[in-house]
């Protein structure tokens, strides 16, 4: 897996004036920081409960894009992107397997985190924690509080949305068409429909506060993590378009109320993924895992998939698009390859120059990944430097031309694994192949086929030749 970022500093001339479509203004606009070179970005994490699904793929592997490009262009990112670990889905799933929330958000973080690292993303620069900052959110709330932007109702607290009359201006929804359509439910407590909770009352898996035992309100949960880790008014905000409202519409409002100042200068959100042209999501129950498209597709596969159409419109997912995704993977992989010459200045080059304009246009990824096969043609055709260009702007995209390696843990884990299917110790592959080989020879072929079935779940492909069996990632 790649883990550097081949970075270019570039002079901020006209010509390399990076724009980006703001949500909030609707707008293509110029990409100023705040500082002149560093960039303070914030993307929605995941609410750890589930295995991760092709949708989050598209957020994570559209803002794990933009990282790398910042980085490339020379500015000094750092990426925050939080962990929702306290939820009422986490409670709800801990109480249906007897077990406490922690155990379900620390088994299911770990099941994210290698959904990521097998997309080959980027680990951000902080990953912080829900409960690991409700002293934050705590401090935020009873700002809101002291400033008449927030009240306490029997251990609740909620957010006076008319205290706030810029709400909505993110979503395009004004005030009374959200009042219009809002109802109240029976034994609602607050002032107004309109009003969301900050903080909730919960004895049961609840923490202390100053109105009882309880737990934050998902929206406050950002906004807190955001002004700990990278202050009060940042650069970038990302996320899904779904989260537009009400979780970001509901982040600007308290926090610009608590701050006193500008919340985000730039807000960026993709587009859905659709099957059937419907939204792929948990709850609709139309979502294929991760790790069940790892099973058929490469990650390089499905990054292809996911820069091939613009971050902002949504993409439909088919077997269809993924084969021919896989077919340009192909084409740019299968580059006739040269030693990479690290000391070679791409930033003089044509195709250095294409692929900037297209990513400066708010992330043309489809125009830059046309560039990419261009370079493909030139490798093919020994043109000079054409595979090192290749290889430095294709990784600005995340596409890896490295075959994975297992470390020594995750050897230990897949032998540990067919030993199981198996019902046999194994302490090495060789002692796997080697068990195969006895069972194919003795026409064991149901045995033999276990082995290759339970290697293959783990994307290890066994490959017989005359010369014997050889063992490789897919």
């Amino acid at each position: 897996m790649q883990k550097n970022i081949i970075c270019c500093r570039i002079d901020k001339k006209r010509d390399f004036i990076m724009r980006l479509h703001n949500s909030y203004t609707n707008n293509i606009e110029e990409f100023i920081p705040i500082e002149q070179n560093r960039v303070k970005m914030y993307v929605c994490g995941p609410t750890v409960y589930d295995y991760a699904h092709l949708g989050h793929a598209r957020c994570y592997i559209t803002w794990d894009v933009l990282y790398r490009y910042l980085k490339f262009k020379g500015y000094d990112v750092t990426y925050c992107r939080n962990v929702t670990d306290v939820d009422d889905k986490i409670l709800k799933k801990a109480e249906k397997e007897n077990k406490t929330p922690e155990e379900v958000s620390q088994y299911w973080y770990r099941a994210f985190a290698e959904s990521m690292k097998a997309l080959n993303t980027l680990k951000p620069d902080i990953e912080p924690f829900a409960t690991k900052t409700l002293g934050e959110m705590i401090s935020i709330v009873k700002d809101l509080i002291n400033k008449g932007y927030a009240y306490e109702v029997n251990g609740d607290v909620y957010f006076r949305v008319k205290k706030f009359p810029q709400y909505g201006a993110l979503s395009k929804q004004p005030i009374d068409q959200l009042e219009s359509g809002a109802r109240i439910e029976v034994g609602d407590i607050k002032e107004d429909p309109l009003d969301f909770a900050l903080w909730k009352r919960d004895e049961k898996f609840g923490y202390k506060s100053p109105w009882g035992v309880g737990r934050p309100g998902w929206h406050i949960e950002c906004s807190a993590m955001s002004r700990k880790y990278l202050g009060k008014t940042i650069d970038i905000h990302a996320g899904g378009a779904d989260l537009i409202f009400p979780h970001h519409e509901n982040e600007i409002a308290q926090s610009e109320c608590a701050n006193g100042c500008k919340f985000v200068n730039y807000w960026l959100h993709n587009g859905f993924v659709t099957i059937n042209k419907e939204k792929m999501s948990k709850s609709l129950g139309n979502f294929l895992t991760i790790d069940e498209l790892l099973k058929k597709y490469d990650a390089n596969t499905i990054r292809f998939f996911i820069l091939t159409n613009h971050y902002r419109m949504p993409v439909e997912f088919s077997d269809e698009a993924l084969t021919s995704a896989q077919a340009g993977v192909k084409r740019l992989l299968n580059a006739k390859q040269t030693k990479v010459d690290d000391s070679f200045d791409i930033s003089q080059t044509d195709e250095y120059k294409q692929f900037t304009e297209a990513m400066d246009d708010d992330l043309n990824t489809s125009k830059a990944l046309a560039v990419l096969f261009e370079l493909a043609n030139k490798a093919n055709k020994n043109e000079d430097h054409a595979f090192t260009i290749l290889y430095k702007l294709a990784s600005v995209l995340g596409f890896s031309f490295e075959k994975p390696t297992l470390s020594e843990e995750e050897l230990v884990n897949a032998v540990k694994h067919v030993s199981e299917k198996l019902e046999k110790e194994f302490s090495t592959m060789e002692e796997i192949i080697a068990y195969r080989k006895e069972a194919r020879d003795a026409k064991n072929w149901d045995i033999a086929d276990k082995i290759r079935i339970a290697l293959d779940e783990l994307g290890i492909v066994l490959k017989d030749s005359k010369e014997g069996t050889k063992w490789e990632i897919k």
